[in-house]
């Protein structure tokens, strides 16, 4: 049966209008929340939910920092990680969703968001940059690139990076794989909704 489908060319509208349709269609969305040090060594945490992973070998991140109108149109991550060449990315569980989301508060650069979200940080191996204790998961990085898709408002910086190593709490591995009933991750749906991982299927692929 044919459904009834809108048809909007975003030509024809205005930028948060299109940004309301893609965080309501791209669905659920992952969170990486990523911890960074800008040259100085201050700390920051920021959570960026257009993110995923875009390569196994070499294993490689890669999220999206928005472009904001004002007069700091470049979050401090972006800004950190041009200076610095690194970063951490946390995945985000139930457990540290409410300090995850106390990070995306606009503050001034100067302050340091682990101490704001009461989160530790747990030195890296392999680079300066920090990670969050209470996440489970932790993936080391090295910048690879950052692609400039549009310095307009709305547009966005594509970040890209090697991950140098993984960290893992040990009751999550069962088998080489990551258990999601003891993860208990997080994503983020559109406007303030997240969506818990509880609610799963399977469907085998076909051979």
């Amino acid at each position: 049966m044919l459904m009834n489908m809108h048809v909007i060319d975003p030509a024809s509208h205005a930028y948060p209008e299109i940004y309301k349709l893609m965080i309501g269609a791209i669905v659920p969305r992952p969170i990486a929340f990523v911890s960074s040090r800008d040259a100085a060594g201050v700390l920051n945490l920021a959570p960026f939910s257009y993110f995923t992973g875009c390569s196994t070998n070499p294993p490689v991140v890669c999220f999206c920092s928005a472009v904001r109108t004002g007069p700091r149109p470049h979050k401090d991550t972006l800004e950190n990680i041009r200076a610095t060449g690194e970063f951490v990315v946390n995945i985000v569980t139930e457990e540290i969703a409410g300090p995850m989301n106390a990070t995306s508060a606009e503050v001034a650069p100067e302050v340091d968001e682990f101490a704001l979200a009461g989160l530790t940080p747990l030195a890296s191996e392999r680079i300066a940059v920090p990670r969050v204790a209470e996440s489970p998961i932790q993936m080391e990085c090295r910048l690879r690139q950052i692609i400039e898709i549009s310095p307009l408002p709305g547009g966005g910086n594509l970040v890209l990076g090697d991950v140098l190593l993984f960290h893992i709490r040990e009751d999550l591995l069962v088998n080489g794989k990551i258990d999601p009933d003891r993860l208990r991750a997080v994503g983020r749906m559109g406007g303030p909704t997240f969506v818990r991982t509880r609610d799963r299927f399977d469907m085998p692929r076909p051979k």
